[in-house]
């Protein structure tokens, strides 16, 4: 779906489905998903960096999931990763 939205600056949006075989109301779908903002997700990744920071930038996904858990958040591991990412 990435590779469609790239193009569809060049090419038509039908021409693009029809090639990738991804029928138009789904790449619409994804666009609609992909522009709705996780106000949860926006406070998580800001809590991560905090505690990253906190750290002297030397906690891993691994202390600060342990950290946000003792906060009482349910999250695990690769989730921190994947904000830490971001």
């Amino acid at each position: 779906m990435r590779s469609i939205r790239q193009l569809a600056k060049r090419y038509p949006v039908q021409l693009l489905c029809a090639v990738f075989d991804v029928s138009r109301s789904s790449y619409y779908a994804y666009l609609a998903r992909c522009r709705r903002v996780n106000v949860q997700r926006l406070l998580l990744r800001r809590r991560v960096n905090e505690l990253f920071t906190q750290s002297r930038s030397a906690a891993g996904s691994r202390s600060i999931a342990a950290m946000l858990q003792a906060e009482g958040t349910v999250i695990g591991r690769f989730k921190v990763r994947a904000l830490m990412k971001e």
